[in-house]
Protein backbone atom coordinates (compact mmCIF):
# COMPACT_ATOMS: atom_id res chain seq x y z
CA UNK A 1 0.00 0.00 0.00
CA UNK A 2 1.43 3.39 -1.06
CA UNK A 3 0.26 5.99 1.60
CA UNK A 4 0.00 10.51 1.07
CA UNK A 5 2.26 11.73 3.98
CA UNK A 6 0.80 14.64 5.45
CA UNK A 7 2.47 17.75 5.50
CA UNK A 8 1.17 19.66 8.84
CA UNK A 9 -2.30 20.41 10.77
CA UNK A 10 -3.88 22.50 8.54
CA UNK A 11 -4.02 19.50 5.45
CA UNK A 12 -4.39 16.89 8.24
CA UNK A 13 -7.68 18.77 9.40
CA UNK A 14 -9.15 19.09 5.50
CA UNK A 15 -8.00 15.16 4.87
CA UNK A 16 -10.21 14.42 8.40
CA UNK A 17 -13.07 16.61 6.85
CA UNK A 18 -13.06 15.23 3.09
CA UNK A 19 -12.98 11.46 4.84
CA UNK A 20 -15.78 11.88 7.29
CA UNK A 21 -18.05 13.37 4.36
CA UNK A 22 -17.29 10.68 2.29
CA UNK A 23 -18.01 7.99 5.20
CA UNK A 24 -21.35 9.48 6.49
CA UNK A 25 -23.48 8.35 3.95
CA UNK A 26 -22.79 4.63 4.14
CA UNK A 27 -22.56 4.35 7.96
CA UNK A 28 -26.15 3.55 7.97
CA UNK A 29 -26.32 0.47 5.56
CA UNK A 30 -22.64 -0.88 7.53
CA UNK A 31 -24.61 -0.22 10.99
CA UNK A 32 -27.57 -2.50 9.75
CA UNK A 33 -26.19 -4.89 7.72
CA UNK A 34 -22.82 -5.41 10.23
CA UNK A 35 -20.44 -4.63 7.08
CA UNK A 36 -16.80 -4.27 8.17
CA UNK A 37 -15.50 -1.33 6.57
CA UNK A 38 -12.37 -2.90 5.14
CA UNK A 39 -12.57 -0.70 1.99
CA UNK A 40 -13.21 2.74 3.81
CA UNK A 41 -10.02 1.58 6.33
CA UNK A 42 -7.95 1.07 3.24
CA UNK A 43 -9.32 4.31 2.19
CA UNK A 44 -8.04 6.20 5.49
CA UNK A 45 -4.61 4.30 5.33
CA UNK A 46 -4.00 5.58 1.75
CA UNK A 47 -4.54 9.04 3.10
CA UNK A 48 -2.28 9.62 5.10
CA UNK A 49 -4.32 10.52 8.30
CA UNK A 50 -3.42 7.37 10.60
CA UNK A 51 0.49 8.36 10.04
CA UNK A 52 -0.32 12.54 11.01
CA UNK A 53 1.32 11.95 15.23
CA UNK A 54 4.95 10.19 13.34
CA UNK A 55 7.86 12.46 14.74
CA UNK A 56 8.52 15.39 12.30
CA UNK A 57 12.32 13.81 12.70
CA UNK A 58 11.01 10.28 11.47
CA UNK A 59 9.14 11.90 8.15
CA UNK A 60 5.25 12.78 9.78
CA UNK A 61 4.09 15.64 10.65
CA UNK A 62 3.83 15.45 14.07
CA UNK A 63 0.64 17.48 14.42
CA UNK A 64 -1.06 18.57 17.81
CA UNK A 65 -3.18 16.89 20.23
CA UNK A 66 -6.31 19.36 19.80
CA UNK A 67 -5.81 18.41 15.68
CA UNK A 68 -5.99 14.74 16.52
CA UNK A 69 -8.72 15.10 18.64
CA UNK A 70 -10.78 17.32 16.21
CA UNK A 71 -10.14 14.30 13.66
CA UNK A 72 -11.69 12.02 16.23
CA UNK A 73 -14.79 14.33 16.20
CA UNK A 74 -14.95 14.98 12.54
CA UNK A 75 -14.75 10.87 11.62
CA UNK A 76 -17.07 10.25 15.09
CA UNK A 77 -19.84 12.29 13.60
CA UNK A 78 -19.83 10.37 10.36
CA UNK A 79 -19.31 7.02 11.55
CA UNK A 80 -18.49 6.08 15.51
CA UNK A 81 -17.26 2.35 14.33
CA UNK A 82 -15.05 3.87 12.04
CA UNK A 83 -13.88 6.40 14.23
CA UNK A 84 -13.32 3.90 16.80
CA UNK A 85 -11.22 1.21 14.90
CA UNK A 86 -7.85 3.39 14.71
CA UNK A 87 -8.23 5.14 18.08
CA UNK A 88 -5.89 2.62 19.54
CA UNK A 89 -3.47 2.56 16.60
CA UNK A 90 -2.79 6.21 17.76
CA UNK A 91 -2.23 5.04 21.48
CA UNK A 92 0.56 2.69 20.41
CA UNK A 93 1.95 4.61 18.02
CA UNK A 94 2.18 7.64 20.83
CA UNK A 95 4.00 4.37 22.95
CA UNK A 96 6.69 3.96 19.96
CA UNK A 97 7.27 7.67 20.60
CA UNK A 98 7.63 7.39 24.24
CA UNK A 99 9.57 4.36 24.88
CA UNK A 100 11.10 2.87 21.56
CA UNK A 101 14.02 2.62 21.04
CA UNK A 102 16.16 4.80 18.00
CA UNK A 103 15.94 1.36 16.17
CA UNK A 104 12.23 0.38 17.02
CA UNK A 105 10.94 3.84 16.14
CA UNK A 106 12.74 4.07 12.66
CA UNK A 107 11.42 0.37 11.70
CA UNK A 108 7.80 0.87 13.26
CA UNK A 109 7.06 4.62 12.24
CA UNK A 110 8.37 3.99 8.47
CA UNK A 111 5.53 0.97 8.68
CA UNK A 112 2.99 3.71 9.89
CA UNK A 113 4.25 6.42 7.14
CA UNK A 114 3.80 3.42 4.70
CA UNK A 115 0.10 3.22 5.77
CA UNK A 116 -0.07 0.26 7.90
CA UNK A 117 -2.40 -0.56 10.58
CA UNK A 118 -1.70 -1.20 14.00
CA UNK A 119 -4.36 -2.71 16.03
CA UNK A 120 -5.03 -3.61 19.67
CA UNK A 121 -5.12 -6.64 22.22
CA UNK A 122 -4.71 -5.18 25.71
CA UNK A 123 -8.28 -6.14 27.67
CA UNK A 124 -8.48 -9.54 29.28
CA UNK A 125 -12.25 -10.80 30.09
CA UNK A 126 -12.54 -13.29 33.37
CA UNK A 127 -9.48 -11.81 35.13
CA UNK A 128 -9.68 -9.47 38.57
CA UNK A 129 -10.11 -6.08 36.86
CA UNK A 130 -9.10 -4.26 33.75
CA UNK A 131 -5.72 -3.98 34.85
CA UNK A 132 -5.29 -7.68 35.51
CA UNK A 133 -2.99 -8.33 32.67
CA UNK A 134 -2.28 -12.37 32.79
CA UNK A 135 -0.66 -12.64 28.75
CA UNK A 136 2.43 -13.59 29.63
CA UNK A 137 5.97 -12.69 27.91
CA UNK A 138 8.42 -15.71 28.20
CA UNK A 139 12.01 -15.09 27.60
CA UNK A 140 14.00 -17.54 25.60
CA UNK A 141 17.58 -18.51 25.28
CA UNK A 142 18.38 -16.25 22.37
CA UNK A 143 17.03 -13.18 23.88
CA UNK A 144 13.32 -13.39 22.04
CA UNK A 145 10.19 -14.16 23.91
CA UNK A 146 7.17 -16.30 23.22
CA UNK A 147 4.20 -14.82 23.81
CA UNK A 148 1.03 -16.44 25.35
CA UNK A 149 -2.68 -15.51 26.33
CA UNK A 150 -6.23 -14.55 25.39
CA UNK A 151 -7.40 -11.08 24.89
CA UNK A 152 -11.09 -9.71 24.54
CA UNK A 153 -12.33 -6.36 23.09
CA UNK A 154 -9.31 -6.46 20.37
CA UNK A 155 -10.85 -3.37 18.66
CA UNK A 156 -8.87 -2.89 14.93
CA UNK A 157 -6.99 -6.05 15.47
CA UNK A 158 -8.73 -8.08 12.98
CA UNK A 159 -7.96 -4.94 10.29
CA UNK A 160 -4.24 -4.56 11.51
CA UNK A 161 -0.78 -5.40 10.14
CA UNK A 162 0.57 -4.91 13.62
CA UNK A 163 -1.35 -6.25 16.69
CA UNK A 164 0.51 -4.59 19.71
CA UNK A 165 -0.16 -6.99 22.80
CA UNK A 166 -0.03 -5.71 26.09
CA UNK A 167 1.71 -8.21 28.06
CA UNK A 168 3.80 -9.16 31.56
CA UNK A 169 7.26 -10.16 31.77
CA UNK A 170 8.96 -12.22 34.09
CA UNK A 171 8.97 -9.74 36.42
CA UNK A 172 5.31 -8.86 36.11
CA UNK A 173 6.42 -5.54 34.24
CA UNK A 174 3.72 -4.54 31.30
CA UNK A 175 5.77 -4.42 28.08
CA UNK A 176 3.63 -3.88 24.36
CA UNK A 177 4.90 -6.77 21.96
CA UNK A 178 4.61 -5.27 18.36
CA UNK A 179 3.28 -8.75 16.68
CA UNK A 180 2.54 -8.99 12.97
CA UNK A 181 -0.64 -10.14 12.69
CA UNK A 182 -0.46 -13.48 10.58
CA UNK A 183 2.81 -14.22 12.85
CA UNK A 184 2.62 -17.95 14.14
CA UNK A 185 0.19 -18.96 16.64
CA UNK A 186 -1.77 -15.68 16.34
CA UNK A 187 -5.73 -16.35 15.71
CA UNK A 188 -7.99 -13.21 15.72
CA UNK A 189 -11.33 -14.31 15.83
CA UNK A 190 -14.63 -11.64 14.50
CA UNK A 191 -16.73 -12.86 17.51
CA UNK A 192 -17.98 -9.27 18.96
CA UNK A 193 -21.81 -8.97 18.63
CA UNK A 194 -22.11 -5.87 20.71
CA UNK A 195 -25.19 -3.84 20.24
CA UNK A 196 -23.71 -0.77 19.25
CA UNK A 197 -20.23 -0.15 17.69
CA UNK A 198 -20.98 -3.19 15.55
CA UNK A 199 -19.03 -2.77 13.10
CA UNK A 200 -15.62 -2.44 15.22
CA UNK A 201 -14.70 -6.13 14.95
CA UNK A 202 -13.94 -5.73 18.92
CA UNK A 203 -13.38 -9.44 18.95
CA UNK A 204 -11.20 -11.95 20.63
CA UNK A 205 -7.28 -12.21 19.95
CA UNK A 206 -5.33 -15.76 20.77
CA UNK A 207 -1.79 -16.04 21.15
CA UNK A 208 -0.34 -19.84 20.98
CA UNK A 209 3.23 -19.47 21.71
CA UNK A 210 3.67 -16.64 19.19
CA UNK A 211 7.43 -16.10 18.54
CA UNK A 212 8.32 -12.31 19.23
CA UNK A 213 11.97 -10.70 18.63
CA UNK A 214 13.37 -8.51 21.45
CA UNK A 215 13.70 -5.35 19.16
CA UNK A 216 9.62 -5.93 18.88
CA UNK A 217 8.91 -5.32 22.69
CA UNK A 218 8.87 -1.66 24.01
CA UNK A 219 8.55 -1.54 28.26
CA UNK A 220 5.32 0.14 28.86
CA UNK A 221 5.80 -0.17 32.82
CA UNK A 222 8.61 2.83 32.18
CA UNK A 223 5.63 4.93 31.21
CA UNK A 224 4.03 5.26 34.29
CA UNK A 225 6.75 5.80 36.31
CA UNK A 226 6.76 9.83 36.16
CA UNK A 227 4.78 12.24 34.44
CA UNK A 228 3.14 11.08 31.11
CA UNK A 229 0.22 11.75 29.11
CA UNK A 230 -0.16 8.19 27.55
CA UNK A 231 -4.06 7.78 30.01
CA UNK A 232 -4.92 11.68 29.10
CA UNK A 233 -4.01 11.18 25.30
CA UNK A 234 -6.29 7.95 24.77
CA UNK A 235 -8.82 8.94 26.77
CA UNK A 236 -9.29 12.33 24.73
CA UNK A 237 -9.67 10.00 21.55
CA UNK A 238 -12.69 8.79 23.41
CA UNK A 239 -14.46 12.27 24.51
CA UNK A 240 -13.69 13.57 20.52
CA UNK A 241 -15.69 10.05 19.23
CA UNK A 242 -18.50 10.62 21.86
CA UNK A 243 -18.52 14.36 20.88
CA UNK A 244 -18.88 13.15 17.59
CA UNK A 245 -21.88 10.69 18.48
CA UNK A 246 -23.73 13.80 20.24
CA UNK A 247 -23.49 16.44 17.04
CA UNK A 248 -24.43 13.87 14.91
CA UNK A 249 -27.88 13.05 16.49
CA UNK A 250 -28.49 16.47 17.30
CA UNK A 251 -28.23 16.94 13.53
CA UNK A 252 -29.93 14.52 12.81
CA UNK A 253 -32.82 14.81 14.90
CA UNK A 254 -33.23 18.64 13.70
CA UNK A 255 -33.13 17.32 10.33
CA UNK A 256 -36.03 14.86 10.83
CA UNK A 257 -37.90 17.36 12.67
CA UNK A 258 -37.32 19.66 10.06
CA UNK A 259 -38.68 17.48 7.39
CA UNK A 260 -40.26 14.46 8.39
CA UNK A 261 -42.08 15.12 12.09
CA UNK A 262 -45.71 16.64 12.18
CA UNK A 263 -46.40 19.24 14.74
CA UNK A 264 -48.36 18.41 17.87
CA UNK A 265 -52.24 19.95 17.53
CA UNK A 266 -51.92 21.89 20.68
CA UNK A 267 -48.84 23.89 19.30
CA UNK A 268 -50.89 25.87 16.92
CA UNK A 269 -48.00 26.13 14.47
CA UNK A 270 -48.00 24.78 11.10
CA UNK A 271 -44.58 22.60 11.28
CA UNK A 272 -43.25 21.12 13.80
CA UNK A 273 -40.00 23.05 13.73
CA UNK A 274 -42.24 26.38 15.08
CA UNK A 275 -43.33 24.78 17.89
CA UNK A 276 -41.78 26.66 20.50
CA UNK A 277 -41.17 23.35 22.97
CA UNK A 278 -39.27 21.79 20.91
CA UNK A 279 -37.46 24.99 20.33
CA UNK A 280 -37.06 24.47 23.86
CA UNK A 281 -35.55 21.40 23.49
CA UNK A 282 -33.40 21.62 21.23
CA UNK A 283 -31.44 24.68 22.34
CA UNK A 284 -31.04 22.74 25.36
CA UNK A 285 -29.52 19.77 23.38
CA UNK A 286 -27.58 22.41 21.72
CA UNK A 287 -25.95 23.31 24.86
CA UNK A 288 -24.93 19.97 25.71
CA UNK A 289 -23.20 19.23 22.29
CA UNK A 290 -21.93 22.92 22.44
CA UNK A 291 -20.41 22.14 26.18
CA UNK A 292 -18.51 18.63 25.01
CA UNK A 293 -17.01 20.12 21.91
CA UNK A 294 -15.98 23.34 23.88
CA UNK A 295 -14.37 20.91 26.68
CA UNK A 296 -12.99 18.89 24.34
CA UNK A 297 -11.08 21.76 22.66
CA UNK A 298 -10.29 22.81 25.88
CA UNK A 299 -8.93 19.27 27.12
CA UNK A 300 -6.26 18.99 23.82
CA UNK A 301 -5.01 22.28 24.32
CA UNK A 302 -4.01 21.11 28.27
CA UNK A 303 -2.41 18.20 26.39
CA UNK A 304 -0.72 20.07 24.51
CA UNK A 305 0.60 22.49 26.42
CA UNK A 306 1.43 19.74 29.18
CA UNK A 307 3.72 18.43 26.43
CA UNK A 308 5.82 21.31 26.20
CA UNK A 309 6.60 21.32 29.47
CA UNK A 310 5.87 17.92 31.24
CA UNK A 311 5.88 17.73 34.67
CA UNK A 312 3.68 16.26 37.59
CA UNK A 313 1.31 18.92 37.83
CA UNK A 314 0.85 20.22 33.76
CA UNK A 315 0.28 16.08 33.74
CA UNK A 316 -2.02 15.98 36.08
CA UNK A 317 -3.78 19.28 35.08
CA UNK A 318 -4.21 17.34 31.45
CA UNK A 319 -5.40 14.41 32.86
CA UNK A 320 -8.31 16.22 35.05
CA UNK A 321 -9.32 18.58 31.77
CA UNK A 322 -9.35 15.38 30.12
CA UNK A 323 -11.47 13.40 32.32
CA UNK A 324 -13.62 17.08 32.66
CA UNK A 325 -14.22 16.71 28.84
CA UNK A 326 -15.13 12.67 28.30
CA UNK A 327 -17.18 12.86 31.38
CA UNK A 328 -19.68 15.84 29.61
CA UNK A 329 -18.94 13.83 26.00
CA UNK A 330 -20.00 11.24 27.25
CA UNK A 331 -23.40 12.14 29.18
CA UNK A 332 -24.51 14.29 26.31
CA UNK A 333 -23.75 11.87 23.91
CA UNK A 334 -26.66 9.16 25.26
CA UNK A 335 -28.59 11.88 26.47
CA UNK A 336 -28.60 13.48 22.65
CA UNK A 337 -28.60 10.24 20.86
CA UNK A 338 -31.80 9.33 23.14
CA UNK A 339 -33.31 12.66 23.50
CA UNK A 340 -33.35 12.30 19.40
CA UNK A 341 -36.87 10.55 19.62
CA UNK A 342 -38.42 12.50 22.10
CA UNK A 343 -38.17 15.16 19.87
CA UNK A 344 -38.50 13.79 16.46
CA UNK A 345 -41.82 11.58 17.76
CA UNK A 346 -43.24 7.90 17.21
CA UNK A 347 -41.97 7.71 13.45
CA UNK A 348 -38.56 7.93 14.20
CA UNK A 349 -38.70 4.40 16.29
CA UNK A 350 -39.24 2.56 13.29
CA UNK A 351 -36.47 0.07 13.06
CA UNK A 352 -36.54 0.35 9.47
CA UNK A 353 -35.15 4.23 9.68
CA UNK A 354 -32.41 2.94 12.46
CA UNK A 355 -31.97 6.12 14.02
CA UNK A 356 -31.57 4.27 16.87
CA UNK A 357 -27.92 3.74 15.81
CA UNK A 358 -26.50 6.85 17.76
CA UNK A 359 -28.23 6.22 20.72
CA UNK A 360 -26.67 2.30 20.40
CA UNK A 361 -23.37 3.73 20.08
CA UNK A 362 -23.29 5.90 22.25
CA UNK A 363 -24.46 3.62 25.25
CA UNK A 364 -22.48 1.29 23.93
CA UNK A 365 -18.73 3.30 23.36
CA UNK A 366 -19.58 5.36 26.49
CA UNK A 367 -19.19 1.87 28.69
CA UNK A 368 -15.14 1.76 28.00
CA UNK A 369 -14.28 3.15 31.16
CA UNK A 370 -16.52 4.64 33.74
CA UNK A 371 -17.81 7.95 34.02
CA UNK A 372 -18.04 7.69 37.93
CA UNK A 373 -14.18 7.43 38.91
CA UNK A 374 -13.17 10.28 36.68
CA UNK A 375 -15.58 12.67 38.37
CA UNK A 376 -13.86 11.34 41.78
CA UNK A 377 -10.74 12.50 40.31
CA UNK A 378 -12.00 15.62 39.33
CA UNK A 379 -13.73 16.06 42.72
CA UNK A 380 -10.56 15.31 45.03
CA UNK A 381 -8.52 17.13 42.70
CA UNK A 382 -10.82 19.96 43.19
CA UNK A 383 -11.33 19.63 47.19
CA UNK A 384 -7.40 18.42 48.31
CA UNK A 385 -5.26 19.14 45.21
CA UNK A 386 -4.82 15.34 45.24
CA UNK A 387 -3.31 14.59 41.43
CA UNK A 388 -5.10 12.13 39.67
CA UNK A 389 -3.26 8.39 39.49
CA UNK A 390 -0.62 7.65 36.85
CA UNK A 391 -2.52 5.02 34.63
CA UNK A 392 -3.56 4.55 31.01
CA UNK A 393 -7.49 5.22 31.92
CA UNK A 394 -7.17 9.04 32.95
Amino acid sequence: MTAHVIADDAEALAVAAALAAEFRPGADARDRERRLPRAELDRLSRSGLLAVTVPAEHGGAEVSAATVAEIFRLLGSADPSLAQIPQSHFVYVNVIRRQGTPGQRKFLFAEVLAGRRLGNAQSEAGTKHVQDIRTRLTPRPDGSYVLTGVKHYSTGALFADWIPVLARAEDDDLHVAYVPWDAPGVTVVDDWDGMGQRTTASGTVRLAEVPVPADRVVPHHLTFQGPQLHGAFAQLLHAAIDAGIAGAALAEAAAFVRTKSRPWFESGTESAAEDPLLIQRFGELALRVRAAEALLREAARTVDEAGADLTDDSAAEASIAVATAKVTAAQAAVEVAGALFEVAGTRAALDSLNLHRHWRDARTHTLHDPVRWKIQHIGRYVLSGTRPPRHGLL
